[in-house]
């Protein structure tokens, strides 16, 4: 794993020491929980893209912006406006420049689903603040990864459990988690090959005939244009998960809608 990886665990481990220290967690309401499953299955009756939107102010490498809570609520709005399916908010503070503040303002202003992304390594973090989906990381979890699926899903929480390769895959496949993220990003070189998802999705789909289930696929990071938006959704890809082509736009609404209706 890159180092940069390993700094950032290290950094979160200190945030859920202080989150433990000060208590600072209220919870999930369980009866407050979107769907994400509806709505991607009603945004392609529509022939549109299920389209998860992140609201990214950095990457450890580039700063985009500078995002307050309400800059973060507001843009949650126009991603919305636009066709967006879901909203992903980072909460990360040192690397990615995300808050905690951020997710509450945008989901309060927003009426889909929410995804937290973060590096969740301790169960605390998932009773820190409401949401509807949160990121568990397989290469980050190991051999915890079914724990964390199995306590996220008992909080109600959907967990999207990211993969990078087959091995990671097929241990994920192993948990009850029923959402599957692809990180087309190699978490040890940081290298970005939009080819993970076209050889990763079908094994899913395989997965899912040979054993009566039924899984969402979402391809994460590199997606830049309705070419990419076709060729992944092409490849058995159910939704998409994308952040510096719509954040670093000079018209956030505007690149939204361009992708949702690639198919167009």
């Amino acid at each position: 794993m890159h180092h940069i990886i390993g700094n950032i665990i290290d950094s979160t481990k200190k945030r859920v020491d202080d989150l433990k220290k000060n208590n600072s967690y209220s919870g999930i309401d369980k009866t407050d929980i979107r769907n994400i499953e509806t709505i991607i299955n009603e945004t392609k009756k529509y022939y549109k893209v299920p389209v998860i939107a992140e609201i990214k102010p950095a990457s450890p490498s580039t700063f985009y912006r500078e995002i307050s809570p309400p800059d973060a609520a507001s843009i949650a709005k126009e991603m919305e406006k636009a066709g967006a399916a879901a909203i992903s908010v980072l909460t990360e503070p040192d690397y990615f420049h995300g808050s905690i503040d951020n997710l509450d303002y945008v989901r309060n202003e927003s009426t889909l689903p929410v995804l937290r992304k973060d590096f969740i390594i301790d169960e605390t973090q998932m009773d820190e603040q409401q949401t509807d989906l949160i990121l568990l990381i397989a290469s980050v979890l190991g051999n915890q990864l079914e724990n964390f699926v199995s306590t996220a899903q008992s909080k109600g929480i959907q967990p999207l459990v990211e993969v990078h390769d087959r091995n990671e895959l097929e241990k994920a496949l192993q948990t009850s988690a029923k959402i599957i993220g692809i990180n087309n990003r190699n978490l040890n070189t940081f290298e970005i090959d939009l080819q993970t998802t076209y050889d990763l999705a079908p094994i899913i789909k395989q997965y899912d005939i040979e054993n009566n289930t039924n899984h969402i696929v979402i391809s994460e990071s590199g997606i830049d244009s309705q070419e990419d938006v076709k060729q992944l959704i092409n490849s058995g890809a159910d939704a998409l998960l994308i952040g510096s082509s719509i954040i670093k736009s000079d018209d956030i609404y505007s690149k939204t809608k361009e992708l949702v209706e690639s198919l167009k």
